[in-house]
Formats: C-alpha cells, sequence, structure tokens
C-alpha cells in the first residue's frame, strides 16, 4: 500500500483512517465511510482500484467533480474516464469500448445513468471490482441534499451482490446514516468515522453591519488567493459579484439559474485561477474539488448546519490554515421562513424550521463554535477551548451578571414561560408594541426593567443562560424559552453569578483574522514567497498548456515544500508531498532548473528531508545561518538592519526607501524574531505612553492588538502598539 500511494500519490504516510479503510476494501469487504471535506476520501477507493484486477466503479452527483478528479488521476498515470450529460455520445461510446476492452481503472458515472435500461447492461458486461457510492448522504430524504435518482443505487447492488461496496460521505448525523446503510442493505458494512474536526479552519461570526465594506476588506486579506462567497439568492450573488467587479476583484456569479455553459466555464475559470472570487447561491451544491480555498464567506445565512459544514469544509483542503467567516443577521431567518412557508409537508416543513433555528443557534453562541459542529455530529472536544474560532480567541473579561440575569429570568417567569426571546427583550426593554399590549403585559412589574440594554447586550446574556443550562429553548417552530430547574435555584436561592462580559465590537473587528495569522505561524512552513510566486506562474502555464486545473499539476502544499527545502536533485525533489514517480518524470525538470537558479542567485542552501519527514540541511549550520533572508547582501531586511543600527527611526527609514512604515515595523519584527542583533532602544516611546500600553497588554493576557486597542482607545495606533510590543 505504501509503496503504491507513493508512486502513484506521491505521499509517504496515509491521513488518519485511509490505511485501515484501504486494507479492509482489498479484502473485498464492504465499507461505510464517514469522513469530513478534505479528508482524503478519494483515495480510499483510488488506492484499490489499483489493486485490483477490474475496474472501480464511482458513482458520483457532481459533475464538475468527476472531471477534476479524472484529470487529477490521469496526471499521476491512472487510467481513468467519467461519463455524464456533458459528453457527446460519440465520446461515451469510446469509452465504453475502454471500458469494456479493460484498459481502464476507474470509471466515474452519474447517478441517472443507472435508470437506463442499456447502460445497466453495459455494467453487466464488465469485470466490476468495487462500487464507490460519492456523497452517499444523498440517497437519504433525512439528508440536507437528497436527490431521487440515488435510489436507482439499490438496483446496482441487486445486479452485483457480490461485488464489495464503499459508501462514502462528508457530513451525516447519526439518524442519515442510519438510513443510508438501510437503503444500500449495507447492514453488515464495517463503518469508519473519522473526526469531524478541521484543525486547520478557524471560525468567526461578524455582525451583518455594513457587511459590504467588511467583506472588501475581508477579501484584500487574501490577495490572488481562491475564495468562495455564499449568498440567499440568485440576484444577491450576481449583485455582490458585479460590486466586487467593481472593487477590482476577479469575481463571477454561479447559480442554478444560468445557463449550464456559463455555469461550465465560471467553474472553469475559477479552478484555473483565472478569477479569484466565486459567488454562488447556498441552495446549490458545486463539486468544488479545489484544495486551496483559503477564505469561504457566507453573505447570508445557510439553510442548515450540514450544509454550513459541508461549504465550509471547501476551505483550506490542503490541509493549510484557512478562513470560515458568517456574517449574521437575525433578519435573515425571515427570508429563509418565507419560504419554509411553501412547504406542503408537515414533517418535512417542521425539519426544515428546525435546522434553520440550529443554524441561528450557532450564529448566537457565546461559546466554542468548534463544539457546536463537532457535538452536533455526535462527536466530543477534547479541550475546552479550541484556539480557532472567534469566541475562544477574543479575550473574555468578566463582569458581575447577577442584576441582568435577575430581570431576564423574573421576565420569562412573569409572563408565562410561553414566548419567545424576541417578545421577552420587548418587555425587558418596555416596547409598547401592540402584543404586549393586548396581552397586558405593560402592566407587570418586569416591563422596562432593562430598558437601558440594548437588544444586542440582551441577546448576549440570553444565549449564555442558554448555554449554561439556566434557560431552555422549546424545541417548536416558534421556539419558546423556560426556566430550568437551575434557573430557578438560581432565583430562590438569589446566587450571585459572574460571565464573559459582552465584547461586540471585538467581535466585529476580527479577531478571526488574528487567529488566522497566528495558526499560518503555528501550522505552515515559513517558505520563500517570492520563489513559491515563480513556481505558482510556472505551474499556472503548465496547466494551461495541458488544459487542466493548476492543483492537478502541483497543491499549494507542494509548491510550499519547494520554495522551503529548495530541492535541486532528484532525490530530493522526489520528497516533495505530491511527487510521485510519474509528477517527477513529467514536472521536475520543469520546476528543479527555476529553483536551483533561485537559490544560487540568492545563495540559498538546500535542505533534504530525513526518513521520518523532518529535513535536514546539506551544508553545516553556519553556512545556512550566512544566508538568511535576514542578513543577505542586499536584501530588504538586510537595508531596514542597516539603517535602524545607525540610529534612524522608523519614520526616517520608510521615507529613505520609498516604503511605509508599517512595511519597516514588519521588517523589524521579522529581524527581531529570526535572532537578529538590532539596535532598538532609540524606538523606545516615551515612558508615560510605554507603561499604559504594557499595562494593557497585561490586561488583554495575550499579543494581539485588538484587545489592547480597544482597552486604550483611539489615541493610540496600532503602528504604536507593535513597537511598544518589542520591548515586551
Amino acid at each position: 500500500m505504501y509503496q503504491t500511494l507513493k508512486q502513484y500519490f506521491g505521499y509517504d504516510e496515509f491521513r488518519p483512517l485511509q490505511a485501515d479503510i484501504i486494507a479492509h476494501v482489498l479484502e473485498k469487504n464492504n465499507a461505510f465511510v464517514l469522513m469530513p471535506t478534505g479528508g482524503g476520501k478519494s483515495l480510499c477507493y483510488q488506492l484499490p482500484a489499483l489493486k485490483f484486477s477490474g475496474i472501480t466503479l464511482v458513482i458520483s452527483p457532481l459533475i464538475a467533480l468527476m472531471k477534476d478528479q479524472v484529470d487529477a488521476l490521469r496526471a499521476n498515470g491512472i487510467e481513468a474516464e467519467f461519463i455524464n450529460s456533458t459528453l457527446e455520445l460519440s465520446e461515451i461510446i469510446k469509452i465504453e469500448k475502454k471500458a469494456r476492452s479493460g484498459e481502464l481503472k476507474i470509471l466515474y458515472v452519474a447517478p441517472e445513468r443507472l435508470a437506463l435500461d442499456y447502460f445497466k447492461n453495459f455494467l453487466k458486461n464488465l469485470k466490476i471490482s468495487l462500487i464507490a457510492i460519492d456523497e452517499a448522504h444523498c440517497i437519504s430524504e433525512w439528508g440536507h441534499d437528497f436527490r431521487p435518482d440515488y435510489r436507482n443505487l439499490a438496483k446496482l447492488r441487486s445486479i452485483f451482490p457480490a461485488v464489495p461496496v464503499m459508501a462514502l460521505t462528508a457530513t451525516a448525523t447519526d439518524k442519515v446514516r442510519e438510513d443510508i446503510v438501510w437503503q444500500l442493505e449495507m447492514q453488515e458494512a464495517r463503518v469508519f468515522i473519522s473526526s469531524f474536526n478541521r484543525p486547520n479552519l478557524s471560525y468567526v461570526v461578524r455582525p451583518k453591519k455594513n457587511a459590504f465594506l467588511t467583506l472588501v476588506n475581508l477579501l484584500k486579506k487574501y490577495p490572488d488567493r481562491s475564495v468562495i462567497i455564499y449568498c440567499f439568492s440568485r440576484k444577491e450573488t450576481e449583485n455582490i459579484a458585479a460590486d466586487l467587479e467593481y472593487e477590482g476583484f476577479k469575481a463571477e456569479a454561479y447559480h442554478a439559474g444560468l445557463e449550464n455553459e456559463k455555469r461550465r466555464k465560471t467553474q472553469e475559470k475559477f479552478v484555473r485561477d483565472e478569477i479569484q472570487i466565486i459567488v454562488a447561491t447556498i441552495a446549490f451544491g458545486m463539486g468544488i474539488d479545489k484544495p486551496e480555498v483559503r477564505l469561504i464567506v457566507h453573505y447570508s445565512l445557510p439553510k442548515s448546519i450540514e450544509g454550513y459544514y459541508q461549504e465550509t469544509g471547501r476551505a483550506g483542503r490542503d490541509g493549510l490554515p484557512s478562513e470560515c467567516v458568517l456574517f449574521y443577521s437575525y433578519g435573515d431567518t425571515i427570508k429563509h421562513n418565507f419560504f419554509l412557508r411553501d412547504i406542503q409537508n408537515e414533517a418535512e416543513r417542521a425539519s426544515a424550521q428546525k435546522k434553520l433555528a440550529q443554524v441561528v443557534e450557532y450564529a448566537e453562541l457565546r461559546t466554542c463554535r468548534r463544539e457546536y459542529l463537532l457535538q452536533y455530529f455526535s462527536e466530543k472536544q477534547e479541550s475546552e477551548s479550541c484556539g480557532g474560532c472567534d469566541i475562544c480567541l477574543t479575550p473574555k473579561d468578566e463582569v458581575d451578571a447577577t442584576i441582568i440575569v435577575q430581570k431576564i429570568l423574573s421576565a420569562i417567569f412573569r409572563t408565562g414561560e410561553r414566548f419567545g426571546t424576541r417578545y421577552v427583550m420587548s418587555v425587558l426593554r418596555g416596547a409598547r408594541i401592540k402584543k404586549v399590549l393586548e396581552l397586558g403585559h405593560d402592566k407587570l412589574s418586569v416591563f422596562g426593567i432593562a430598558k437601558d440594554a440594548s437588544e444586542e447586550e440582551l441577546m448576549y446574556f440570553i444565549n449564555l443562560l442558554i448555554a449554561k443550562g439556566l434557560i431552555a429553548k422549546s424545541d417548536s417552530e416558534y421556539p419558546t424559552l423556560h426556566i430550568t430547574n437551575r434557573g430557578k435555584k438560581f432565583l430562590n436561592n438569589r446566587e450571585k453569578i459572574i460571565l464573559p462580559a459582552p465584547q461586540f465590537e471585538k467581535e466585529s473587528k476580527g479577531s478571526g483574522q488574528e487567529t488566522l495569522n497566528r495558526q499560518w505561524k503555528k501550522g505552515a512552513l515559513e517558505y520563500d514567497t517570492a520563489l513559491f510566486e515563480q513556481l505558482r506562474v510556472l505551474r499556472k502555464n503548465l496547466a494551461d498548456q495541458k488544459g487542466v486545473p493548476p492543483f492537478v499539476i502541483f497543491s499549494d502544499v507542494a509548491l510550499q515544500e519547494m520554495a522551503y527545502y529548495f530541492p535541486g536533485s532528484k532525490e530530493n525533489f522526489l520528497q516533495i508531498s505530491g511527487v510521485g514517480a510519474m509528477k517527477l518524470e513529467q514536472y521536475g525538470e520543469k520546476f528543479m532548473p527555476i529553483i536551483r537558479d533561485y537559490a544560487k542567485k540568492n545563495n540559498l542552501v538546500e535542505k533534504t528531508h530525513d526518513s521520518r519527514g523532518n529535513y535536514s540541511i546539506r551544508r553545516d549550520e553556519s553556512a545556512s545561518r550566512r544566508t538568511s533572508p535576514y542578513q543577505r547582501a542586499g536584501s530588504t531586511y538586510a537595508e531596514t538592519k542597516k539603517m535602524l543600527n545607525a540610529g534612524l527611526t522608523i519614520e526616517k527609514i520608510a521615507g529613505a526607501r520609498g516604503l511605509s512604515p508599517t512595511t519597516i515595523i514588519d521588517h523589524i519584527e521579522k529581524l527581531k524574531a529570526s535572532g537578529e542583533e538590532i539596535v532598538i532602544d532609540h524606538l523606545r516611546l516615551p515612558e508615560e505612553r510605554f507603561r499604559k500600553i504594557k499595562s494593557a497588554f497585561e490586561k488583554s493576557g495575550g499579543t494581539m492588538l485588538s484587545p489592547v486597542r480597544e482597552i486604550l482607545g483611539e489615541d493610540y495606533s496600532y503602528e504604536e502598539l507593535r513597537v511598544a510590543r518589542l520591548f515586551l
């Protein structure tokens, strides 16, 4: 298995569960595989396909995904084809001929083909060794993406009763899992469940205020990186795409209302890096197989947690840190509910409303977002803080919340524990709305007792009390609040309660981005960005020549490793992630000359991996230190260091070099972090201001700038805080 993995796919190690699943399937056993997007599901049937003597048949509903996977397999030297509605009849006949002759190892087909008698007869004449059913949740009416064509898979099982079957999905609750197994008659199948945790993703929810401006600022942090933005309606996707184009971004809309050819071209441009941003409807499944999507934005509320998890799962499939941002406004639920009323089936409508309520609950959380997602899929988070969502990474000042909690609980009790959050807030704030007046609740002692609190603040504390178990929310179309036994005990005993203080502004200023920055430093190689960009250009040119997406040539992970290890020999190039025998033969002599030339010009040292996957330096340590980019003669860092050590201020260095003060501070931080000897005493701030900044950093409990700025106010610039941080 390991030899095949390296030879064809270029990897030295399997991801969690892959080796177990492959070994199980190679013994011709059925398997149910539940593995998150980016976990490596495809390899679980692609590698066995190479070991079996016949064809592996893959059922997939995602037409674009088929082409991408077939392109990637061919690039690795594996014979694969697909049959779906995008092909002409003459092309299908050629592929069927190849399949019958035994030339193919993997054949992808769309599920609707299985309803055609001629196609079933065609399959009967093939030597099929394995049937893989991708996106298996589509067979379940309880899933978020039910497709009637998937019901034809039961017939496929009856045609090939002795052929092992593998069902794969990225999202399935316990109920959906059971339904898939029942529908496919796979009760005896071994179930493999991988962790749903995607540690490389950070989850951020931002209030939907000035959303487009916030979106533009967010996108500026991802120049030339792939981004998907999900919207509520077709019109919204087109408007936002047009507005982003006006702002100078390469963006296009993508939704079910567009002509097939337009959708195909748009997706092709996206996967080939010809456009940066795709703006899509939430309702439309795109089947993106692009591994280096760095940002997923939900501009509107998704319909379900399953859908949200699957959509965010399209970020960072290469394992590199990526960000998932949701813009939340309770008003978005009104749009969804308007359409939900049209669902005639009562049970189906109730299910859809419950799923929407869970998304609202997620957006209004005051506890860990990752923990909520994992619990939804029946998985427990190991630690209390995930270290990768806006809640866990926002410093939590505490406040005595006894009075406000007493007021909230009293209002719920006095109104009879039969109203929802919005109504209770109306009573607390003394809103003389029609319903409050009709029910006489304006006469209650609790009417208006929290009129100084904002709706946002009351919503914050109500959601926190639900999370703490003092309040419970009913599971109905219009959820009502009631006090739990724990809440009653709190009221009766007049207990004191300390809760995290509301920090709405901090959340809106992008703690998630700072989270991401920290993750990049922690989880990614500090590769040479200039070489990386040169390799990206070469990759794009080669991809265009072959008519495939750039990631089919090499992933971003591979390019980053090349720009870190500088492999100049075939032996070392073969150590790069994703480089197998075929990739080495096809592309080694195209990439290595550029790497060798760049390393020579910049006096960089080639590094080699050792057997444990670590790296060693080919020459001595002192040579490496001498050629560090921070010391290299003529480098931008060396210039800054020279002027800094001469006693020049940041402003004077910036002026002399034609750079911004922010860039110069960035140089100083990197020089200091690399252990360079630099003179910075002359940059120290006046003692009084430095003392206040130091105190604010200590109070924030971390090194992030936003919390410190919140404490100090706009009197202190971010540049000033960064300079002070150099001395802490």
